[in-house]
């Protein structure tokens, strides 16, 4: 069996900052929202074509994130989709929104116009802190 590859503009778009049990944990490198990637370990391309003993695991990761994002952000709002028409492999987005945001109301998806990039430190302390709240695994 082949190891398990994050779709190359997924690796190009997001730092990967370690696993859950199911799911690749992916920080978008925009800094400007909160935006989080699970890639299901899966060779499902859809959510709705997983196994039903995954589904509920993989929402319950998506909703740590999102309960992350929540208690260490500003953010008033979270986003969740599945949509993959760029990205074939599945992902999930979890994305922490606020009225203040620079695209607010509509959708980061082509409407940041604003460009922060993470420093490595601000992405140490992420990895920390998802690891002790959540059980991240970070990658070696």
């Amino acid at each position: 069996m082949s190891p398990f590859l994050i779709h190359p503009q997924l690796a190009a778009d997001c730092r990967i900052l370690g696993r859950l049990r199911h799911s690749y944990v992916l920080l978008h490198k925009n800094a400007v929202v909160s935006w989080f990637i699970l890639v299901p370990e899966t060779e499902a391309l859809e959510f709705l074509e997983l196994p039903e003993s995954l589904q509920i695991p993989v929402l319950q990761e998506c909703s740590r994130i999102a309960g992350f994002i929540r208690q260490q952000t500003p953010s008033t709002k979270i986003n969740f989709a599945a949509i993959g028409n760029v990205v074939p492999q599945l992902h999930l987005h979890v994305v922490g929104r606020r009225p203040t945001d620079p695209c607010w109301p509509r959708p980061v998806w082509g409407h940041l116009s604003e460009q922060r990039d993470y420093s490595m430190a601000e992405v140490a302390g992420i990895v920390d802190r998802l690891s002790r709240l959540i059980g991240l695994m970070p990658m070696s």
